[in-house]
């Protein structure tokens, strides 16, 4: 059964335009009410009660419930348009924009991996003596706590709800429910004899476990990003108000959680190194969180101490890791329905405003109750991870139709990938059609986005299709018009391989470490062909190149020949002097004898030299039937056997 879209003004204070709803999205839309919350919920109940319902209105919404499960109903859906269309002042032209929103909205969402975390409530509080034990005082009745303390306390808390030590933590690892921590000067209280408990000796290495960390030392933190690290939290002990919103968080940190898993890795197509030699290390450089490691030839990904910020996935040349919380391609599919919506319902050029679902959602709200609200032409895209925006998702927005990207930052957003990937996505053709905003109020970001006219789409516009590096190639080409090669900033994951044909001897190691088969070999001549499509830009050709004769040109060739092969370079076979079979090249071959024929005392005599013109074959039969045949040993003995021995006694 379709869903009808229950649309409200919110007490006259909005426009709702049907008409485009229905014309942009395809739902069916009722009458207009004025307070489906409130004087009308029993229209909306009444609605529910003949079959699934969704609501434009977001705020209300756990009312909402509450009105479907009196009538037995499932829970609506929201779709939020008062504040990101309806409150603005250019809202009687906002129709196409609410059409595209509520087409968004009707998406089904794909479903998010995820592992149950459990938290025992075992809490390690650091700091000194005043807001450590104060915290202890506080949290001992709920979770197990051990107070380590920077400096021994005169007197030793006597209270045996909690453990006390002192030392200094040496290291720490790990992530919510399974934190590892070693101590150095460990002194452990002694509770027993009369008068103050006394301490222990200290000890050196001693380490303990433990599923929450309280810091409240005041000195650097123990894990970078420390923001970004579940189950570490972490006060200002001269604060005492950020130490009781700290100890409120810790003390609701037991039981069972349910930890999403960000990213998806897929090691084939990793490009970190081959044959111990390093090549890709954007993911690694890139993590604030600490959690991509080296793991032989590829990369590994600590799901617990990942924290979804999404730059690995923007900055990955492969593929191999993708953003799956959720993944990419619900992402375009998701620009791809608002442009076509708002291209239905009459809508112009529209421009796409990329924040996150914290303090970005918060300044948009704040702007259309308080202010002027979002302009009729900008559609805000609520996204998780908007570090994971990259240069793909900007070309695909613009190849759908719409005229400009915004991305609104945060003072927490991660800027290191964001940085690279608009200026890659600039040279791709979306320079002058994206901004990096970082607004301090919600009227600073009304100037940022009124006088601003976004520029027509390029070409026609294109689905976004396939993986990311594939979906950037197909939305650059309408994109950048004219042009068939466009330069790329140093460390774009496209480009090609120039070889220095007179430096290289055709030992093709490049072609077999090469991660993604862009450079490649033939089994019938010596021969070394590239694909320049399927280029990574990794490096580890040029580092596993013993001539030094390879270097990287990072560009984008949007021409057809980029997707097949074509040769860097080809020469003539050796003939074996005795069968004639091809073997090796000719010029490095020829190079070898002169160099060493009559000069080296190997190959002084004749036959010795010989077998460098030989194939594999011809050599070891030139070998097994010469003077110095290493394998002409006799005739094998006869194995002895219980019967030699007794005759010998």
């Amino acid at each position: 059964m379709a869903t009808t879209l229950a649309i409200c003004d919110c007490l006259g204070s909005q426009r709702v335009d049907g008409k485009a709803i229905e014309a942009g999205s395809g739902a069916s839309c009722t009458r207009c009410h004025t307070e489906l919350c409130g004087a009308e919920a029993g229209a909306l109940a009444e609605l529910m009660s003949k079959g699934p319902v969704a609501v434009a209105c977001a705020q209300e919404s756990r009312r909402f419930e509450e009105i479907a499960a009196d009538v037995g109903a499932p829970a609506p859906l929201a779709v939020d348009i008062r504040d990101r269309a309806g409150w603005s002042d250019g809202a009687a032209a906002a129709g196409p924009k609410q059409a595209a929103l509520v087409a968004e909205a009707l998406l089904d969402p794909p479903s998010v991996s995820a592992v149950d975390v459990v938290s025992e409530g075992l809490c390690l509080i650091l700091g000194p003596s005043g807001p450590a034990l104060g915290a202890a005082d506080l949290l001992a009745d709920t979770l197990a706590v051990t107070v380590c303390l920077s400096e021994p306390p005169d007197d030793p808390p006597l209270d045996r709800r909690y453990d006390v030590v002192t030392g200094k933590v040496r290291s720490a690892k790990g992530a919510f429910g399974g934190f590892a921590v070693r101590i150095d000067a460990l002194r452990e209280v002694r509770p027993g004899g009369r008068g103050a408990f006394t301490l222990t000796d200290p000890r050196d290495g001693a380490e303990t476990s433990c599923d929450v960390i309280l810091d409240l030392t005041g000195d650097r933190p123990l894990f970078p990003a420390p923001d970004k690290r579940e189950g570490y939290l972490r006060a200002d002990p001269g604060s005492p108000s950020a130490v009781s919103h700290a100890v409120f968080a810790a003390a609701r940190l037991q039981g069972t959680f349910e930890k999403p898993l960000y990213v998806r890795l897929r090691p084939e197509l990793c490009a970190h190194s081959r044959a111990e030699k390093t090549a890709c290390v954007r993911c690694i450089e890139i993590c604030p969180a600490g959690a991509i490691s080296p793991a032989g030839e590829h990369v590994e990904v600590d799901p617990m101490i990942c924290a979804g910020c999404g730059a690995c996935s923007a900055l990955c040349p492969s593929g191999a890791i993708a953003y799956d919380a959720p993944g990419v391609g619900h992402l375009f599919r998701r620009m791809e329905v608002l442009a076509s919506a708002y291209a239905r319902a009459g809508g112009g050029t529209p421009r796409l405003l990329v924040h996150d679902n914290g303090r970005g959602a918060e300044m948009i709200a704040l702007s259309a109750r308080f202010g002027r609200g979002l302009p009729s032409d900008v559609i805000p895209f609520a996204v998780d991870a908007v570090p994971g925006f990259g240069h793909a998702e900007v070309l695909a927005a613009l190849a759908s139709g719409f005229g400009a990207v915004d991305i609104l930052l945060s003072p927490t957003t991660e800027r290191g990938a964001l940085v690279r990937e608009a200026a890659l996505a600039e040279a791709m053709g979306a320079e002058g059609r994206l901004r990096l905003l970082e607004p301090a109020d919600p009227d600073a970001l009304e100037a940022d986005l009124r006088g601003v006219q976004a520029a027509k789409p390029s070409g026609g516009t294109v689905l976004a299709l396939g993986s990311r590096r594939q979906v950037a190639r197909l939305a650059a080409k309408p994109i950048a018009g004219e042009s068939s090669v466009l330069p790329l900033p140093e460390g774009a994951p496209y480009g090609a391989v120039l070889v220095d044909t007179d430096a290289c001897t055709l030992c093709l190691s490049c072609a077999g470490l090469c991660p993604s088969g862009a450079l490649g070999d033939s089994p019938d001549a010596p021969r070394l062909s590239f694909q320049e499509d399927a280029c990574l830009q990794c490096g580890l050709c040029v580092n596993i190149c013993p001539e030094n004769a390879i270097r990287l040109e990072p560009r984008m060739n949007l021409a057809d020949d980029a997707l097949s092969q074509r040769v860097l370079k080809e020469e003539e076979p050796y003939e074996c002097v005795e069968c004639g079979a091809p073997f090796g090249v000719k010029s490095t071959v020829e190079r070898i004898v002169r160099r060493l024929e009559g000069k080296h005392p190997m190959f002084s005599e004749g036959s010795a030299a010989r077998m460098i013109r030989m194939c594999d074959d011809c050599r070891v039969k030139a070998q097994y039937h010469g003077q110095n045949n290493p394998f002409a040993a006799g005739e094998r003995p006869r194995p002895r056997t219980t019967e030699d021995y007794k005759s010998e006694s």
